[in-house]
């Protein structure tokens, strides 16, 4: 080809369908901000926290980042109210899937509380619901949502049967128990 004769054009790319997302269980709270929170089942732990002045990013408010961090603080401080703390030599948990919905943005000087609670109680697995709600007015919700939590075998790194004192500690924040 000379300089002077046009490139051929590709024809675009057909682009796959998008592959339709497996529904996931709704966290047992509210669909929008602007309405007030259900009640929550009984909580495995609430943890009061105080923002920090550091946790802003510059809208001045928490970065969303941050919540991730409030929330595995109160998961550790519920951990090590467990026998054992669900972990030995052989078995220890990991997060499999974090699910979090931004309601509102907390503001800082502001104090927290962050609410675990069972979704959901598996063979190897436990699906942990938080709310993090103003620690002053559980009514104010900043965020709601699951963590899945996956016990895994520290030899192989395949799932592991949930330890007993992990069940039993779940089985009391379950609702109804």
């Amino acid at each position: 080809m000379s300089e002077d004769t046009p490139k051929p054009r590709r024809a675009p790319r057909k682009r796959k369908p998008a592959a339709k997302q497996p529904e996931t269980r709704a966290a047992p709270t509210t669909s929008a901000p602007a309405e007030a929170p259900a009640a929550a089942p009984t909580a495995l732990i609430r943890v009061p926290l105080s923002v920090r002045w550091r946790d802003l990013d510059a809208f001045n408010h928490v970065n969303n980042s941050k919540y991730l961090s409030y929330l595995e603080e109160a998961r550790l401080r519920w951990m090590l109210s467990v026998p054992g703390q669900g972990l030995d030599e052989h078995v220890a948990p990991v997060v499999a899937a974090a699910h979090l919905n931004y309601r509102r943005p907390i503001e800082w000087p502001a104090e927290i509380a962050i609410e675990l609670f069972v979704e959901r109680l598996g063979a190897t697995s436990v699906t942990i619901g938080h709310r993090i709600v103003d620690a002053a007015d559980a009514e104010v919700l900043y965020c709601d949502g699951h963590v899945v939590m996956v016990w895994i075998d520290r030899g192989t790194g395949r799932a592991a049967t949930l330890p007993e004192a992990v069940r039993q500690a779940c089985s009391r924040g379950e609702p109804g128990n």
